[in-house]
Parts: structure tokens; C-alpha cells; sequence
């Protein structure tokens, strides 16, 4: 899978700038805020229909434009197709494109770019609480798995409009009466996203620990294990028996729910552990552990995203080497001198000469001098 161009029109600090990529290492260098990890972002918003920054499309567009626009030319599948996304100031919908035919969903261009993007929040995710962690496993899973996306998008609705009934149970007690509908759906969408996600935790364990054995010398064994509501005994089980579970596990918990007015049953606080050498990262990690976990766990969610698809998805690596010791800067490098990766950097000695390398400096990008 390879990014052969992109067009930015309108978004964020870049008023008209067109990138062509090389087919290996894209060194993108300037100082900070000048548009370094903006560019990122407009790659992962057409890869996954989301900015990782923000969730207001709003804040995407150009101080003064009425729309933004991302257009890019993808080889994938032994094929070349074009992307392009239009977004518009104000309540206007966003416009979705495939090869120049207009799409009427997000999922209509699902896989044609997949990526894998790592940034410095990366670097603590195992650190930081299970919302992040949570975050990670959704942003791989709904790229992979179409059907993942839309139960955890039915999942969240569901709990949302579950939520408000109980905030509301003493003004509106007729609400009540919506719970075993909720509870029900929940149990459906509940039971496809805690299976899917002990399964990928299961593969990106066994991949991650191969990392991470190569970053240490064999020296620490890293571990992953999921962790979902208690009564779901085994979550790699079918998801009729999660369902089953979820079920058992919303009956025993419906006064507790009443009483607190929070939906306290369901795979919305899941989180999944960490461990090196059977102690927790969260807990006894050093700086340098987590930071070779974090990686650890990334080049995996690359390694599963070829294994799953025959495709190796683009890597996106924002700011992230700057952080490393030069041993993890050349341990990274050597793992991603294959496939294609975008990586931002304030000093270019930081990294590989291999590739291409462009300057950046106030939303122009200029291919660099060799």
C-alpha cells in the first residue's frame, strides 16, 4: 500500500500545497508548528475518516475558507484509486469521494488507505488511563474489521441514549420503560466488540513481545491481557456466550444502575494490561520500558495489518524519534525501512537520509536538497 500524492486545499494552517511521496522513508523537517503534524493528520483523516486531534471537522478548516478538501492518489491492491474528502464551514454534510464517484457512507472507502500512526501521546498511552488504551485497540479494530466499527458505533449510541434515561429515571420514570431494549442491543454490539478485541490482544501480544524481545536483547518478556466485565469468563469465546455473559452481568447490576444513574455493565471501561517480566507497566514501568512497549505494541499493529490484509499499511510516525535514545532511534529505523512511513522531525540528523526529505515552514512544503 503505497501513498502516491496528496492535495490539501483549505485545511488547517495550508491554504493550496500538492506532496508527492517516495515509496519508502518521507523525512518531513521544520520547526514546530508550522504544519509538520497537520500533514499527518490529513493522511490519517482520509484513512480512517477522523482527525486525531480533534473531532470538530470545523477546527480542520482554514482560518477564513468555507470548506477543506483532501484529495489523494492510493496504489493498493494492485490498483490505483483516488480519495478525496470535502468539508464545509458551517452544518453542511462532508462529501466523500472514491475514484471520483460520490460515496454516501464512510465505510464505502474503507481499506483503500490504511495506516498505522504513532505520536508522542503514543509513547505514555500505557501509562495514562483505559480510555486511551481502549482508543488504541478501536483505531486499529475499525480499520480491519468494517463490522467492528459499526457495532462500536451502535454501541455508543446505544449507551449514550441508555445514560440519559437513567440520568432522567425521576423526572421522566416512563423512560424506564426503553431499558430492555437498550440492554438487549447492548448485550449484541457488547458481545462483538469484547470478543473482537480479546482476539486482537491475543495477536498483538504475540507479535509485540517478538518486538520487544529484539529491543531488549531477550532480556524482558512482554505480556498483554484483556480485561472486560466479571462474569465474561473466557472473552475469546463465541460471542453468543459473551452475550450470555453481558447479559447475566446487566441483570445483576440493574439496582445498581438505578441507584447511581450510570450504566455500569457493558465493554465502554474495558482495558487491556501490559506487563514485563509479570510486573505492570502502569504501575512499576520505567520511562525507558514503557516507551519500548509503546513501540513495541505499533510495529505489532503494523505486523497484523499485513497479516490480515497482504497489504502493509502506511506508517505515520509524528515527532516520535526525538524522544528516543539514539539505541530505540536505530532499533525503530531498522524496522521501518520497509513499506512506506511519513515521519516528522525538528532536526534531520535525527533519522535515515534514506527516501525523500522535505522542509516545512508555514503550510509550504518544499522537497528538500539531497
Amino acid at each position: 500500500m503505497k501513498l502516491l500524492d496528496l492535495r490539501l486545499t483549505g485545511f488547517r494552517n495550508y491554504e493550496d500545497q500538492t506532496v508527492e511521496f517516495d515509496p519508502g522513508i518521507n523525512l518531513f523537517v521544520g520547526q514546530n508548528a508550522q504544519g509538520k503534524t497537520n500533514l499527518l493528520e490529513a493522511v490519517c483523516y482520509l484513512s480512517r475518516g477522523a482527525a486525531f486531534r480533534t473531532r470538530k471537522e470545523a477546527e480542520l478548516i482554514r482560518f477564513g475558507s468555507e470548506f477543506a478538501a483532501l484529495e489523494a492518489r492510493v496504489f493498493s491492491y494492485d490498483r490505483e484509486q483516488s480519495l478525496k474528502t470535502v468539508m464545509f464551514a458551517g452544518r453542511r454534510p462532508r462529501q466523500l469521494f472514491l475514484s471520483g464517484v460520490k460515496k454516501p457512507s464512510r465505510e464505502d472507502l474503507d481499506g483503500v488507505l490504511n495506516t498505522v500512526l504513532f505520536c508522542p501521546e503514543d509513547l505514555s498511552v500505557l501509562k495514562k488511563g483505559a480510555a486511551e488504551r481502549r482508543k488504541l485497540l478501536d483505531d486499529a479494530l475499525c480499520q480491519l474489521r468494517p463490522r467492528y466499527a459499526r457495532a462500536l458505533e451502535e454501541y455508543r449510541r446505544n449507551y449514550a441514549q441508555k445514560s440519559a434515561v437513567l440520568r432522567e429515571r425521576d423526572e421522566h420514570p416512563e423512560l424506564l420503560d426503553l431499558l430492555p431494549e437498550y440492554n438487549e442491543r447492548m448485550a449484541q454490539t457488547g458481545a462483538i466488540i469484547i470478543t473482537t478485541r480479546a482476539k486482537y490482544i491475543r495477536r498483538l501480544a504475540e507479535r509485540a513481545a517478538v518486538h520487544h524481545g529484539a529491543f531488549t536483547a531477550d532480556r524482558e518478556q512482554l505480556r498483554l491481557s484483556y480485561q472486560t466485565v466479571s462474569t465474561v469468563q473466557d472473552p475469546t469465546a463465541s460471542a453468543r456466550q459473551v452475550y450470555d455473559w453481558l447479559r447475566e452481568h446487566q441483570e445483576s447490576h440493574a439496582r445498581a444502575e438505578l441507584a447511581s444513574a450510570q450504566c455500569l455493565s457493558g465493554p465502554h471501561k474495558d482495558d487491556f494490561e501490559v506487563a514485563i517480566n509479570e510486573l505492570s507497566v502502569k504501575t512499576y514501568g520505567s520511562q525507558g520500558q514503557t516507551r519500548t512497549a509503546a513501540i513495541s505494541l505499533k510495529l505489532a499493529e503494523r505486523d497484523l495489518f499485513e497479516a490480515d490484509t497482504g497489504e502493509q499499511p502506511v506508517l505515520l510516525l509524528d515527532d516520535v524519534l526525538s524522544e528516543l535514545d539514539a539505541g530505540r532511534q536505530d532499533f525503530v529505523v531498522n524496522c521501518i525501512r520497509s513499506g512506506q512511513v511519513l515521519i516528522t522531525c525538528c532536526e534531520t540528523d535525527r533519522v535515515t537520509h534514506a527516501g525523500r526529505t522535505f522542509s516545512v515552514e508555514g503550510g509550504i512544503i518544499r522537497t528538500a536538497e539531497p
